[in-house]
């Protein structure tokens, strides 16, 4: 009877961990680097109650814009996020030569892949890069940008 008892515990506790680790969503690891932040361009800044999000690109991303072109590989894109006066994370879209082929048509962003930092440039594993992916199809039309638009305006020096 224990045997049963012992054989039928492991299982549930085994069907438990399957069942709970199926049900958490990570970010996976990408091909998105952590750029140099300070190398960036700074073009807009959106306040979102107490979140204060800096958001910057290549020069580069910047003039492709402005020229109506395409944005060129290699590009980072930041969103810098801000609580309380300080970094609470990053969060870094990059788009790379061929690297839409990494996903499944219906959640391809182009060549772009999506990943959040923690404030020390470190992968932060909590956070679900899918759900990113899936909310910037809809700005197809505009990079995959929410701030495309922005960018547009932005008067480089």
């Amino acid at each position: 009877m224990k045997k049963i008892i012992g054989g039928i515990s492991g299982a549930a506790l085994a069907g438990l961990t399957v069942v709970s680790v199926g049900m958490q969503v990570h970010a996976e690891p990408t091909r998105t680097t952590m750029p140099d932040i300070g190398k960036l361009v700074h073009y807009t800044t959106v306040e979102r109650g107490e979140v204060t999000e800096h958001i910057m690109a290549t020069r580069e991303a910047i003039e492709a814009v402005k020229r109506g072109e395409p944005i060129p590989n290699g590009t980072h894109v930041a969103l810098v996020d801000y609580r309380d006066g300080k970094v609470f994370r990053y969060f870094i879209m990059e788009k790379g030569e061929g690297w839409g082929q990494d996903y499944d048509e219906n959640r391809r962003t182009a060549d772009w892949q999506f990943q959040w930092f923690k404030p020390d440039g470190t992968i932060n594993m909590d956070e679900n890069t899918e759900r990113c992916q899936r909310c910037h199809t809809s700005r197809s039309g505009r990079e995959f940008l929410y701030t495309y638009n922005d960018m547009r305006r932005f008067e480089l020096e």
